[in-house]
């Protein structure tokens, strides 16, 4: 079976400190709410989910596509990953690593910090309730 994964393209924030708004671009292989990008998310370096964008519906025809949101607390040096989730396939895809201050560029998060909290962000709220097209 394979694995279908959205990509974290590139970022941005503006904003003041404690309060950023991100614009983040995503490249997905939506297909429609049987498989479509459902949420992009920040967290820090721990692991914590610092701000989470809901997507409402996907983006068949619109790729890539990007979205804004906010407001992310955190300080303008501090240092977080930026990534996106699939519904049904989850976290896998390209993410980037950085901060306001100094900007974001493509990473990889380490195999043990990914098996550590993808099964605990998956399930954290908000979580989509539901596919609008």
């Amino acid at each position: 079976m394979e694995i279908h994964t959205a990509d974290v393209l590139s970022a941005s924030a503006s904003g003041e400190p404690g309060s950023y708004q991100f614009s983040v671009e995503i490249r997905s292989p939506d297909l429609g709410c049987e498989q479509y990008a459902d949420w992009w998310e920040v967290i820090d370096e721990d692991g914590n989910l610092l701000y989470r964008r809901i997507l409402l519906h996907s983006h068949v025809n619109e790729q890539p596509f990007t979205r804004s949101g906010g407001p992310v607390p955190i300080a303008a040096d501090q240092i977080v990953w930026i990534r996106a989730h699939m519904h049904p396939s989850g976290y896998g895809g390209a993410v980037l690593r950085g901060s306001p201050g100094a900007g974001f560029e493509p990473a990889e998060l380490s195999q043990d910090l990914t098996a550590e909290f993808d099964p605990r962000l998956s399930q954290t709220e908000p979580l989509p309730e539901d596919c609008a097209f």
